[in-house]
């Protein structure tokens, strides 16, 4: 139960610092916790690709990876989405 809070935790943080960053708004409560647990999925991914290691270790580590990840999958979901 603990670990489902914290991963909820991570991922509404991290969505909402990405919707900020990339939008000037967060997307909602739950927008925000998936943006940002896909985010984490993109960003791990991102980082095995290029070969780097993931930032920091822990919570604050874990938060920018999500981070990171949700900015990338913002910016893609832009991208395709002005293409119409």
């Amino acid at each position: 139960m603990i670990r489902l809070l914290v991963w909820l935790f991570i991922g509404g943080t991290a969505g909402w610092l990405a919707g900020v960053i990339t939008k000037g708004k967060g997307f909602g409560c739950l927008g925000n916790v998936v943006v940002g647990v896909v985010g984490s999925v993109v960003g791990g991914w991102l980082f095995g690709l290029l070969r780097w290691s993931t930032p920091g270790n822990g919570l604050v580590g874990s938060i920018v990876t999500a981070f990171i990840g949700a900015v990338a999958l913002i910016v893609v979901i832009k991208l395709i989405m002005d293409g119409d």
